[in-house]
């Protein structure tokens, strides 16, 4: 039959069949059409009782179950990240740190906690250079860049503040998943793929032990493709255990002494006592005005969420809806207002209790003066940090859910580099992160190394208010793509009322360079002027002026650096919920 059809080709066209193949983008079948909305998307989700948006579709299905079971969004969000430990392993897991706020409808309140984990207390600086001998950064796999694994503290921290049902309920679905298998999700088959290689090449340049790791996930030496059922009955296991133990099972109990007996035996200088001593940390959220009543809400360092609230300053100097939204214009504004922003995210974020965050920074007269360095026609060759008053790649998991009384949950877990750095512990069914790659060895730095301290964090939640009431909820997934990320979604939405499926699937850029938080204080920066990213989408005309304007773009077609978006919006008159997710990732927004 396939010959056939190849034949009748030949006589309709007089054209060969592989010819056809190589037909250029602009002849390929495109989008088809909408009777509403752009042709590029889909419709939102809307809803009126509960809603979750997650990057699984049985995750978000197990949200929703717990939302009808009596639960409210904070036991939903948990029962949701748990499940994605387990089906997007590459992105997030038990073994990484978690952010979060959460708007309580009782309070009227917005919460944020830091569930991020600490370097070992009894290892100083130089012990670590010892251990790295010579090298100038710590390395993303292995026993150095590991921290304390902070997500368990902060769902039980969560759960003791706002959760309704038992922990054991929360967590038995992905028990139950982890015993039975799942198949795997298409995006998740890919990046599980990708991470075999990867660790396999890093292995050769530094041996680890990745045996755990590969009987874990890479039983038969391959990764498990699409549609494949997958179990980890270790992780099944270590969920059973915390959901009838507690929080002290992880930290203070069995877990814990297996996981530390495990570090140590790699070479780690963690002590049970480091992680009998963690805990999370409730913080307060600070907001920026965009424009129109929107405000964008997000999280102190050690994260990065602050640098959007920078963005946000600096970009409502003017009114980008002059342009269209793929114009040179735009891109060059939001691109230079983002290099401002991060030039000071390289000299001033660190863990708070090691270094001062001068608040200066978010003021909006801050945010005047930097806007005035940017040049109009052209790309600045380099960016300095301000003089306020006294990025790696990485994945992640972002949900977010919303329940009938109005709690609303935004949150974001992650290993750091995709699924950490390689090692895990016997028979527990997860990967340790390798945040602490993040580190900056300049005892200068306020980032620098030091014992007992938070690295600094790429993973944030944001939040948006509207008239100064809960609006909406949303994250995106991915390294130093988020703060843009999330500016770029408030302004296509504020600036070009795109609806909230659309604002996720537009194309986006993600510029990539600059001074980074792990450098040294002194001396040049290794990429100045950085890369600005594009996805296929930016029209062709635009990257060439870009291109004009002396910023080096490169167009990328396959969506991983862009990020995975999730948001929820609440109608304050109604109460009804819309939901989005994007096809970047295998997710899915529902709701009942």
């Amino acid at each position: 039959m396939r010959m056939a059809l190849m034949a009748t080709a030949l006589i309709l066209t007089g054209t060969p069949a592989n010819a056809q193949v190589a037909r250029s983008i602009e002849e390929q079948i495109g989008a088809g059409g909408r009777p509403v909305g752009s042709n590029w998307s889909r419709s939102p989700v809307i809803a009126e009782h509960g809603m979750a948006a997650t990057a699984h579709p049985l995750a978000t299905q197990i949200a929703l179950d717990i939302l009808k079971a009596g639960g409210n969004a904070v036991d939903a969000a948990i029962g949701a990240n748990a499940a994605l430990g387990l089906m997007e392993p590459t992105g997030n897991g038990i073994g990484g740190d978690l952010f979060a706020i959460i708007y309580d409808p009782k309070t009227a309140k917005l919460y944020g906690i830091n569930g991020s984990g600490r370097s070992p207390k009894g290892q100083t600086l130089n012990q670590l250079l010892e251990k790295l001998e010579g090298a100038d950064a710590l390395p993303p796999v292995g026993p150095l860049p590991v921290t304390i694994p902070g997500t368990v503290d902060a769902w039980f921290a969560m759960h003791e503040r706002f959760g309704k049902v038992p922990m054991s309920d929360v967590l038995a679905p992905t028990v139950k998943y982890a015993r039975e298998g799942h198949p795997i999700a298409p995006v998740i088959a890919m990046y599980l793929e990708r991470s075999l290689r990867s660790f396999e090449a890093r292995g050769k340049e530094a041996p680890f032990d990745f045996s755990n790791a590969r009987a874990t996930w890479f039983a038969d030496g391959t990764a498990p493709e699409a549609g494949e059922i997958f179990r980890n009955a270790d992780l099944a296991d270590t969920l059973q255990a915390l959901g009838r133990e507690g929080r002290d099972a992880f930290y203070k109990g069995r877990l814990a002494r297996v996981m530390v007996d495990y570090l140590q035996r790699q070479g780690s200088a963690f002590t049970l006592e480091d992680f009998a001593d963690h805990s999370s940390e409730w913080v307060e959220p600070a907001c920026a005005e965009y424009r129109n009543g929107y405000e964008l809400c997000e999280l102190p360092p050690n994260s990065q969420g602050f640098a959007a609230l920078q963005m946000v300053n600096i970009l409502k100097n003017l009114d980008l809806a002059q342009w269209e939204r793929g114009s040179p214009e735009v891109i060059h504004y939001i691109t230079e207002a983002k290099r401002l922003a991060y030039a000071d995210l390289a000299r001033f974020y660190a863990d708070p209790s090691f270094a001062r965050f001068p608040k200066e920074l978010l003021s909006e007269e801050y945010g005047r003066q930097r806007f005035t360095q940017i040049d109009p026609l052209r790309a600045t060759p380099e960016f300095g940090p301000g003089e306020p008053k006294l990025e790696g790649e990485g994945d992640t998991t972002y949900l977010t859910v919303a329940d009938k009384d109005g709690m609303m949950v935004s949150l974001i877990q992650s290993n750091y580099r995709g699924m950490g750095g390689g090692l895990v512990p016997d028979g527990l069914g997860f990967m340790f992160q390798d945040r602490g790659e993040l580190f900056s060895l300049d005892p200068a730095h306020p980032n620098a190394y030091e014992p007992g301290k938070r690295p600094f964090q790429t993973i944030i939640p944001g939040f948006v208010k509207k008239d100064g009431k809960p609006w909406m909820t949303l994250g995106l997934m991915g390294g130093g793509v988020q703060p843009q990320g999330h500016v770029q979604v408030l302004i296509n939405i504020v600036d070009y009322g795109m609806n909230l499926q659309e604002a996720g699937d537009a194309a986006r850029i993600n510029h990539d360079g600059g001074r980074q938080p792990t450098e040294r204080l002194s001396g040049p920066s290794a990429d100045p002027l950085g890369t600005l990213y594009v996805e296929p989408g930016i029209p062709s005309a635009t990257v060439e002026h870009l291109r004009a304007m002396g910023h080096n773009v490169e167009v990328v077609g396959d969506g991983i650096m862009f990020g995975g978006y999730q948001a929820i919006v609440r109608d304050p008159e109604t109460g009804v919920y819309t939901g989005a997710t994007e096809m970047r990732k295998d997710g899915q927004a529902s709701g009942y």
